[in-house]
Formats: structure tokens, C-alpha cells, sequence
């Protein structure tokens, strides 16, 4: 099953987001193929403000481990997080 999760940042916290960066994007190449998306949310300014990733996992519940093991997470970057199942038709590049 896919979900997408959907993270919204603290406000004014582009600098603690800059700094678990680094640990952020090595936990995210890590998963694999258990990744399929992701990428940040931005302001009209270009500025991040969020977080989108499409993660494979069996259950919501072992999606919402990933996302607890998220350096983002544990740095309490965000002040929300919305998992969603999601159903991907268009332009799967596995189907």
C-alpha cells in the first residue's frame, strides 16, 4: 500500500529544518525503494514550509514508524503530519 504523507513545518523553522537536512535526506535514501516520492512544500518565496513523500509500507501503522524515525520528526520540525492511503494511476511508473 502507498501513503502520502503530508508534513507541515513549525512556523519560522527554515533554520532547524536546514540543519537536520543532512540526517533527513541519508534517512530517506536509506528506505529505498520503499520511497517512491518526495520532496518539500514551498512559499510563494521559494522557502520550505513542508514535507510530501509517497512511502510503500505494509500497514499505517509501519508508515507512521518511517515517519516517527524521520530526523525531521525527531527534531520536531513539524507541527502537523497527515497520512493518507493513496492509490497512484497516473503516471506510475511501476504500473
Amino acid at each position: 500500500m502507498l501513503y502520502a504523507v503530508i508534513c507541515t513545518d513549525k512556523p519560522h523553522a527554515v533554520d532547524q529544518r536546514m540543519e537536520a537536512r543532512p540526517e533527513h535526506l541519508k534517512f530517506l535514501d536509506a528506505l529505498g525503494p520503499r520511497l517512491k516520492a518526495g520532496g518539500p512544500f514551498l512559499a510563494d518565496d521559494g522557502s520550505p514550509t513542508g514535507t510530501m513523500l509517497l512511502v510503500e509500507a505494509n500497514n499505517r501503522d509501519e508508515c507512521v514508524a518511517v515517519i516517527e524515525d524521520d530526523p525531521y520528526s525527531i527534531a520536531g520540525l513539524f507541527e502537523s503530519v497527515e497520512i493518507r492511503p493513496w492509490l497512484w494511476l497516473i503516471g506510475n511508473p511501476e504500473g
